[in-house]
């Protein structure tokens, strides 16, 4: 019993001197929260992608009382990589472009813009309509629409959102 009782206290020492060089990600008071949050109206344009509404709304909250405007517009490019001696592609690359134009509606004035590339590669499983292919396209939208706000929303912490561009 007093064996077992010491086994567990070098085991206790050993586990808490092992673990005192942790060192958490957040350490810095850096602001981590998204600048656009609760306070951003926002409108599509382009290619629609179904579920983009969604995501946005999780990334920039609601605002009855908006200070920004986002503008979002889509532009899609598809390239045939494979084709079929019947000409029926095999398969297919996508490349988004989401161009993002934030305005400060007090100045109406655009305080940051940037475009985000996303691009996927589908292969259809067969020519027609395919319940299955259809979905598994519309899921790889979903994804690319989630990174390319992700990627924006990393982009638009780190900028000067208090002065115009055209002053820049």
């Amino acid at each position: 019993m007093i064996l077992h009782k010491y086994i567990i206290q070098i085991l206790f020492t050993l586990i808490l001197t092992g673990c005192g060089q942790i060192d958490f990600v957040y350490k810095e008071k850096k602001d981590i929260t998204n600048p656009l949050y609760n306070k951003t109206a926002f409108n599509f344009s382009g290619k629609e992608i179904s579920n983009l509404y969604r995501y946005t709304t999780a990334y920039f909250g609601k605002s009855n009382n908006p200070i920004y405007k986002l503008s979002i517009n889509i532009e899609e490019e598809k390239i045939k990589r494979a084709v079929q001696t019947n000409q029926a592609i095999s398969k297919l690359d996508y490349e988004l472009k989401f161009v993002f134009v934030v305005n400060y509606l007090a100045n109406e004035c655009s305080v940051f813009s940037t475009d985000v590339y996303s691009r996927f590669t589908y292969i259809p499983k067969s020519s027609g309509y395919n319940f299955g292919s259809d979905q598994s396209l519309e899921k790889m939208y979903e994804r690319a629409s989630e990174k390319a706000l992700g990627q924006f929303t990393n982009l638009v912490a780190d900028s000067n959102l208090s002065s115009c561009l055209s002053e820049n």
